[in-house]
């Protein structure tokens, strides 16, 4: 079965599956991720920047996929299945494409019409053309583009300007979480914010950090 044929059955039997959408203005993320995005969600029609963190970029997809929606990763072969659960991404809703080849943006254009959300990791930079068709799509089915790299037009750009992971001392201990420190460029200018991981998921920072005692 060729791509579009293959890309075809997929719309259909997704399009079966899925549940009446109850929300027709956003799509939710995390309690942690919200401070990132205009409104502390994924606008319906838009578009969203990625830059320098896969994981960030999938754990704005979780909250959504875990209340039902269905999602798409589309060009990201290191995909990881525990690593995605443990974000909160539904594996038996996300439809997966992990080496798309050229035809990525059209891949991403189709499925963007049954699916919520979708991930895409492009190969080359989006032309003009590109971007538009993709954009028009988003608008009329009311789902969200997330790009891992640059994506003109965005509705936010999100850049790691830092990373550090916490849990391990001079040769010892156990990787606990992960802080991210985020630029996020919108309409409401340039800001920084801290992510927090712990146990794979976004931590929530209304809930106190609880940190393990290392013995020395």
């Amino acid at each position: 079965m060729n791509s579009a044929a293959t890309v075809h059955s997929l719309q259909q039997r997704i399009a079966e599956m899925q549940p009446l959408r109850l929300d027709d203005r956003a799509l939710p993320i995390a309690p942690g991720l919200r401070p990132l995005l205009p409104g502390g969600a994924l606008r319906r029609g838009a578009s969203y920047a990625v830059l320098g963190s896969q994981q960030l970029a999938l754990a704005l997809l979780a909250e959504a996929s875990s209340a039902g929606s269905w999602c798409g990763v589309i060009g990201c072969p290191a995909f990881g299945a525990e690593a995605a659960a443990a974000l909160g991404i539904a594996l038996d809703r996300c439809v997966l494409v992990p080496r798309p080849g050229a035809d990525a943006l059209g891949i991403a254009g189709s499925l963007s019409e049954v699916l919520a959300v979708v991930l895409l990791r492009p190969r080359s930079h989006a032309g003009p053309g590109e971007v538009e068709r993709i954009s028009a799509r988003l608008r009329e089915h009311g789902s969200a583009l997330v790009a891992v790299g640059d994506w003109p037009r965005s509705e936010s750009t999100l850049r790691v300007t830092a990373s550090r992971w916490r849990g391990l001392g001079e040769g010892h201990g156990l990787l606990e979480g992960r802080e991210l420190t985020v630029q996020s460029q919108d309409r409401r200018g340039t800001r920084r914010h801290t992510v927090r991981f712990a146990g794979g998921a976004v931590a929530d920072p209304a809930v106190p950090e609880v940190r393990r005692l290392v013995p020395r």
